[in-house]
């Protein structure tokens, strides 16, 4: 499925490298999703491996125990990517400008995506480039919530259900051929919607879409 034009739209649709030039040291989800995403990564990722983490910040949620042989950053945001004691080496880019990743093809072991897809208005490029970068069998995780910055996340995002946005990441897996069929981690709030929109009660629902590409290369 590909997105619409008018689905790609955004309500502030200034450059996002203005709206990120602050740095933001926060964390925008709660502690319990941060556990359950590193759990995942602990479940699904291995040590000494490479890990590239795209649309990332100043933490990286991966388990404290374990090394990796590199973990390449990416974000908008140089000071929160400079502050991030996991990163190895990273870069900053503007997916909604630039598509392809400045790495090489078959790289990493794993693609990591933390709460950030909502933003991206050409995710069916941004996924062929993850794609590229995977080694055959590598991983990729994408992870998300219910919350955003309601003003920079795409129209398809904001209009749509939780489990709209589900579908709408696997569709982005979908349109890439070569990946597995999408795996789906689902962990709905059991706090009323109402009362999390107030910031009452916590209990941010956790979300990841995982697929693995294709070990068949020749």
């Amino acid at each position: 499925m590909l997105l619409q034009p008018t689905q790609r739209t955004k309500l502030d649709e200034s450059d996002d490298r203005l709206f990120y030039d602050a740095p933001r040291f926060v964390t925008h989800v709660d502690e319990s999703f941060i556990q359950q995403l590193t759990d995942l990564y602990r479940e699904r990722l291995k040590p000494n491996t490479r890990i590239f983490d795209m649309m990332s910040s100043w933490v990286s949620h991966l388990p404290t125990e374990m090394e990796f042989e590199q973990v390449e950053g990416h974000g908008l945001n140089p000071e929160e990517l400079a502050r991030n004691p996991r990163f190895s080496h990273y870069f900053v880019q503007n997916l909604n400008q630039n598509q392809l990743f400045p790495l090489p093809d078959q790289s990493f072991d794993a693609v990591l995506n933390t709460v950030s897809v909502q933003y991206l208005q050409r995710p069916e490029a941004v996924f062929a480039e993850i794609y590229r970068v995977l080694k055959p069998k590598g991983i990729a995780i994408i992870s998300f919530s219910n919350r955003m910055f309601y003003q920079k996340a795409i129209q398809a995002w904001r209009d749509g259900s939780e489990g709209d946005r589900i579908e709408l990441v696997k569709s982005y897996f979908m349109a890439v051929p070569g990946f597995s069929a999408p795996e789906v981690v689902a962990r709905p709030s059991t706090v009323p919607s109402f009362l999390q929109m107030l910031g009452v009660g916590g209990g941010d629902p956790f979300y990841a879409v995982i697929a693995q590409r294709s070990g068949d290369e020749l």
